[in-house]
């Protein structure tokens, strides 16, 4: 069984003589009195020692962790000056505060005798402490299963001292270091003792307000497989109480929650009242079936923000006016612990005073319009304050939703049973592990899934051909395959030849009706329609020449497009789809022609390319339909292919229409009319020189 890092932590507390100055953060004790008679000279404002600072830094950490963790996460004090001082053990009795005052009470503050003070001997210590077991450790250890001999032992070391250079914290380190390969070797042959898998050393360099740092801030990292080390440089008073906040979270994998709009009634007068906000910590866990849900964010209203003067997120939750008291009736999927971050404060002893008397608190999400959300709920049990985690989604009990209700609204022709059969060829199943592999199956599972998602309409409206299965069968299981023989290739163009066959005896293609008003779209559109679903749907297969076979005979046998619609179509379905094959032209008479023309580079539409990159990022799932794929802007000809002795189009009339007018209220430049080539600009220059 494997414990976590914050199963085990030791505070390790310098005693020595640097912590007996002061913090240089004054605090004023004269503030109480209200009216003061002339003559009478206020007191002095205090400061506390950086011994005081550390301890109740230390303690505020201690109080939160077992507010919220009673019996699970275990934390012990180790004093350290010229020896080491241990307060508390792994016991189960000695995890509570009042012990812990009780021992720092008698330790005292430090001594300006203790010159030979080190906090290395607290280190030390603290190793160690780390080796022996905790009373769920040995439990496990010495239950009769067959995972008694597998318990994994892990711990946090959080050292508050003073140092003055680098140089001394490096050497601390390698000394920590050292001293826990020997006391891994120790505890390895001993019975009593366990030998430590990880440990994280967190330095705290605890320094005066009115003073700078003297060594650099160190992020995590990996010293060796079993340790790790970070160096925090924090001023002390009330910054160190607020990195220890901090740490606390994330050690602990805690979360901060405001309970905003709390009504009170003001202390100077009880008549009126006012709105206060209420900090509170838990794990982490309250808060995720919130964002799982999405409905965190509805609406644009974000619920998680960072207070002025924090630096970590909180989550802003409103007051709710509880109606009753009947805790037991809400859908409650999980429920955690919680403690005040400021339990001393009147608005923290006014809610916990109230949930401890029976009464329950509902907390809503807050939205701009629309009903009420509510998210969690706060409640006692036992005399222990707990938040609720409520079920914002469907419940479990309830029946299956109908398709209506889920995001698409009131869309109801989605293809749920081709769906059912998309996933049941894309199961995965349990590989064995080889060595000599290239290429790992999951990754080419991960790269079969995206190319045949590429285009797979999920309503049936927005689709043709997967409507005609009883026609197009083969094809359109046999394209998606990644190898084709001569048999199946075979098989898909005697599709295509069927289809063609098809369309010449004006046969009505069976167009879906949802949606649609009147008598629908021809019978020579839905071909259209059909040619270039299908077409971009073999497009995206087209990973081998058999592929590109069935593809080339496709474009062969597709009957041909006027005024050139649907090589645009195409065009776009092939930026869309990241096609290499070559461009579509309907038959070889068509593609002869396009090939004959000239296209002038130096004309090409610059908006054009504004196209092209706008479509490649176009979100193939979200547009279905490939009727709605955005058409491409045509190359701009030269002057003498629009001329050419061939059928015009109505653009290529137009164009000659304007060019036509225009020249008529303007001189041709003198170089266009020659028409040998560019003209020469001043002809005359070296002759005059």
């Amino acid at each position: 069984m494997s414990f976590p890092v914050s199963h085990k932590t030791i505070f390790v507390l310098d005693h020595g003589p640097n912590f007996l100055g002061s913090c240089h953060q004054n605090m004023e004790f004269d503030i109480f009195t209200k009216t003061r008679q002339p003559g009478i000279i206020p007191l002095a404002p205090l400061s506390k020692s950086l011994w005081t600072c550390s301890v109740e830094a230390a303690i505020e950490y201690c109080r939160i962790v077992w507010d919220i963790f009673p019996t699970e996460k275990l934390i012990r004090f180790i004093v350290s000056d010229h020896s080491s001082m241990t307060l508390n053990s792994w016991s189960q009795d000695q995890q509570n505060l009042n012990h812990l005052m009780a021992a720092l009470a008698d330790v005292g503050p430090p001594k300006s005798s203790n010159k030979d003070s080190n906090v290395i001997h607290g280190l030390n210590a603290a190793i160690k402490a780390l080796c022996e077991c905790s009373e769920i450790q040995h439990q496990k250890r010495t239950s009769l299963t067959e995972n008694a001999g597998k318990v994994v032992n892990k711990g946090r070391v959080i050292c508050f001292t003073n140092v003055k250079s680098d140089l001394e914290v490096n050497s601390l380190l390698e000394c920590f270091e050292e001293t826990l390969l020997e006391q891994n070797k120790l505890a390895s042959s001993s019975d009593s003792l366990m030998t430590i898998q990880h440990c994280e050393l967190v330095m705290m360099h605890v320094y005066p307000v009115n003073k700078e740092s003297c060594i650099a801030h160190q992020a995590k990292k990996m010293v060796s497989p079993i340790l790790s080390t970070e160096i925090h440089n924090v001023k002390s008073g009330r910054h160190l109480a607020a990195k220890l906040g901090i740490l606390v979270q994330q050690h602990y994998n805690l979360a901060s929650t405001t309970v905003t709009g709390i009504p009170m009634k003001e202390e100077q007068n009880a008549s009126s009242s006012a709105n206060y906000d209420v900090e509170l910590l838990h794990p982490a866990a309250a808060h995720a079936e919130v964002f799982k849900t999405g409905v965190v964010n509805a609406e644009g209203v974000h619920i998680t923000a960072v207070k002025e003067g924090q630096l970590y997120e909180t989550v802003t939750l409103k007051w709710c006016t509880p109606r009753s008291s009947s805790v037991e009736l809400q859908y409650c999927t999980c429920a955690f612990r919680i403690t005040p971050v400021d339990v001393n404060n009147r608005p923290s002893s006014c809610l916990t005073n109230f949930l401890l008397n029976g009464r329950a608190v509902m907390l809503e999400m807050p939205r701009k319009s629309g009903s009420k959300v509510l998210s969690h709920m706060l409640a006692s049990h036992g005399g222990e304050i707990f938040i609720h985690t409520l079920g914002t989604g469907r419940s479990i009990l309830e029946d299956p939703p109908s398709i209506s209700e889920g995001c698409g609204g009131r869309v109801t022709d989605y293809r749920i049973n081709d769906f059912g059969e998309f996933m049941k060829q894309n199961r995965l199943v349990p590989h064995p592990a080889k060595k000599d592999v290239i290429e790992f199956p999951i990754e080419k599972a991960k790269k079969k899934l995206a190319r045949l998602t590429l285009y797979w309409p999920m309503v049936i409206s927005h689709t043709t051909i997967f409507n005609m299965t009883s026609q197009l069968s083969p094809l359109l299981e046999l394209i998606t395959k990644e190898t084709l023989d001569n048999n199946e290739v075979t098989e898909c163009k005697k599709v295509i030849y069927y289809l063609v066959n098809y369309e010449s005896k004006g046969t009505s293609l069976p167009v879906p009706a949802v949606g649609t008003r009147g008598k629908g779209p021809k019978r020579e559109e839905q071909y259209r329609l059909m040619w270039n679903e299908l077409e971009a749907f073999v497009r995206c297969h087209c990973i081998t020449l058999e592929h590109k076979s069935v593809l080339e005979c496709l474009l062969e046998c597709r009957k041909p497009n006027t005024d050139g619609e649907g090589a645009a179509s195409i065009a776009s379905v092939k930026l869309q789809l990241g096609a290499q094959s070559p461009s579509h032209s309907p038959s070889k008479k068509m593609e002869k022609t396009v090939r004959d023309e000239k296209i002038d580079i130096n004309k090409f539409d610059p908006d054009e390319c504004k196209t092209a990159d706008r479509l490649k990022g176009f979100d193939n799932q979200s547009n279905n339909s490939y009727s709605k794929f955005p058409p491409v802007k045509k190359m701009k000809l030269n002057l003498d292919s629009l001329k050419a002795p061939r059928t015009q189009s109505l653009l290529s009339l137009w164009t000659a229409r304007i060019n036509s007018e225009h020249e008529k209220h303007h001189v041709e430049f003198a170089g266009r009319v020659a028409g040998n080539g560019p003209a020469k600009l001043y002809p005359n220059m070296k002759c005059e020189g």
